[in-house]
């Protein structure tokens, strides 16, 4: 156990694409007493799968590394990946291993979708979202097309953060966070869309119930983890959404997240409805919205660019017309899931470190792109844009943001933002206060400023012009 802690203790779970991370909150301070991680395997090949029940034993082996802190918390809230099919048989148990948020194989299905049901615009409407392959509901199609056996034993439905809720209070209950990333939650009427249900032929009764903000999904239950029976849960949500909540946002205050995904995002009270697709109209855990665009390829993908060059990741160089469109997973922002990694415009003279910064500006220049759509009226032009992820710490990837947005840039001292996000949930739900203002009175957000700079207009162009005249080769 690390800091001593004055008020009552929550706990905030992380359940990413690739470990659980746990946190032991003070909720009234926001000092983390006690912190635990423990990994996730995904399979390997063109899906990108992981067994349920690991994500089950690394929360119970992230708790134990909580000590004592974890057996006095008085509430806790799971925050997972988002997307993800999870299916289960009659007994509870899954009926295959999860299809991951990555898994770009329902890629046909999602296109079918957007056809058979009147088209972008018509999903927008009413769906918030143009459903990508990473939507949940593609991913059943997909799996009733590819593997009907597996289709016809499914008994429940549920996404990541649902799973370990429910295990922890025997409770079937997701957020409209998270809910709102499946394409079968309609954000036009804030509720399960049956037309779209029967339509991929999934029964309603199947999936969990949507509680509202503030509401609670029930009490531990179980004594298989060191947490305190009757212990409060919260609803929980979505990993996009936690991290708003983690940072306290308010409506129009931009974020670039630097994960193995990027993602762009902010708070707004209009309803997204974007029928290009590029926006997601995620509901936020409060009851507001959180517009959002999320690319494929981010940290692992320049960093793979690095290792090929042989160089370390902060080894870039400035100069040189080289442009990377770093799309080595298919990619999502642009919508181009059969795509794979273009260079254009190497020289003699082009060096290892220019082609590395080339990298950087491939994957910073899709998320600003994007960022562009996500900002509505209720944002402020010179908002600084806050950096957040894996990649904020690096200097690189800082600089990178700075010369492409021409915006000033906050990276937030706080880490874990997802975890300390669902320990704000989790506070807001002990004490009856809002989670986004039990953040900010944590103080999350605090961290170093940087001034903005001139925009590299050049590199933006270059960019912008090569992502269009490589269209073809991109979407064989």
């Amino acid at each position: 156990m690390g800091a001593q802690s004055a008020g009552p203790l929550v706990v905030g779970v992380d359940s990413s694409t690739q470990s659980t991370k746990t946190l032991v909150v003070d909720a009234d301070t926001g000092v983390v007493v006690a912190r635990g991680q423990a990994p996730h395997t995904v399979s390997g090949g063109d899906g990108k799968e992981s067994d349920p029940a690991q994500w089950w034993r690394a929360l119970g082996e992230a708790l134990r590394q909580c000590g004592a802190a974890a057996r006095q918390a008085t509430a806790l809230s799971v925050a997972g990946q988002q997307h993800g099919l999870v299916t289960l048989d009659a007994a509870g148990a899954p009926v295959r291993p999860a299809l991951l948020w990555n898994d770009v194989r329902p890629a046909p299905q999602s296109a079918r979708l957007i056809e058979e049901l009147g088209g972008p615009k018509a999903w927008a409407d009413r769906v918030g979202s143009v459903p990508a392959p990473a939507f949940t509901v593609a991913k059943w199609a997909w799996l009733r097309a590819n593997e009907p056996a597996a289709a016809a034993a499914t008994r429940a439905v549920r996404l990541p953060h649902d799973y370990l809720t429910e295990r922890l209070t025997g409770e079937a209950v997701t957020d409209r966070g998270d809910a709102s990333g499946t394409g079968w939650w309609a954000s036009a009427t804030e509720s399960y869309d049956t037309a779209i249900l029967n339509h991929v032929g999934l029964d309603p009764a199947v999936l969990p119930r949507v509680a509202l903000p503030g509401e609670a999904a029930g009490t531990v239950h179980t004594g298989d983890l060191p947490l305190p029976r009757g212990a409060l849960v919260a609803a929980g949500t979505g990993d996009n959404m936690a991290a708003a909540l983690g940072l306290g946002l308010l409506p129009g205050q931009p974020v670039l997240s630097l994960g193995t995904s990027g993602t762009v995002y902010a708070v707004s009270g209009r309803r997204p409805a974007d029928p290009s697709g590029t926006v997601a109209g995620f509901a936020d855990a409060r009851g507001d919205w959180l517009p959002l665009a999320c690319t494929l390829n981010c940290t692992l993908a320049v960093d793979r660019i690095a290792a090929l060059l042989g160089r370390d990741r902060e080894a870039v160089e400035p100069g040189g017309d080289a442009v990377v469109l770093p799309f080595l997973d298919g990619e999502r922002t642009p919508n181009l899931p059969g795509a794979s990694g273009l260079v254009h415009g190497l020289r003699h003279d082009t060096t290892a470190g220019q082609l590395l910064q080339a990298a950087y500006d491939g994957a910073v220049f899709a998320l600003l792109k994007a960022l562009d759509q996500v900002l509505d009226e209720d944002a402020a032009a010179g908002a600084p844009l806050l950096l957040i992820g894996g990649g904020a710490k690096g200097r690189a990837w800082r600089e990178t943001v700075r010369r492409l947005s021409g915006r000033p840039v906050a990276v937030p001292d706080a880490q874990e933002l997802v975890a300390l996000g669902a320990a704000a949930q989790a506070a807001g739900l002990l004490l009856g206060e809002d989670p986004a203002a039990v953040a900010r009175r944590w103080g999350t957000a605090r961290g170093a400023r940087y001034a903005a700079r001139e925009r590299d207009a050049s590199a933006w162009e270059r960019l912008a012009g090569t992502l269009a005249d490589g269209d073809t080769l991109l979407r064989r």
